[in-house]
């Protein structure tokens, strides 16, 4: 991950009925979002809960407000609406430095 890059997380499910629309529909959003050089992204499912988990690095804080002005973009958000509910979004999330986490008494990190 670059210094500009910043990472979002989205966790959601498909309505019921809207599984392969969604796919489709998502699948459109990725593409459109790496053509135009805003985005790279990921998606997971876990096996259990059958929930979606969308990891997303947007190029830059100026790439993510281009995406969102996007018309092609918006309708590709404007679609999903429809499809999914969302669960959890992560706008955008920092990684921790293990240095700076805090100690037990003793000094140990747990």
């Amino acid at each position: 991950m670059s210094d500009s890059e910043i990472l979002a997380v989205a966790v959601f499910v498909p309505l019921p009925g809207n599984e392969e629309a969604a796919m489709a529909s998502i699948r459109v959003l990725m593409s459109t979002l790496a053509k135009r050089g805003y985005s790279r992204d990921y998606l997971y499912r876990d096996a259990k809960s059958r929930e979606y988990v969308l990891v997303r690095y947007w190029k830059s804080e100026e790439a993510r407000r281009e995406a969102l002005e996007d018309p092609e973009v918006l309708r590709c958000w404007a679609e999903l609406a429809h499809e999914i509910k969302t669960i959890k979004v992560h706008e955008a999330l920092e990684s921790v430095r293990f240095d700076a986490l805090p100690r037990s008494e003793n000094g140990d990190p747990c």
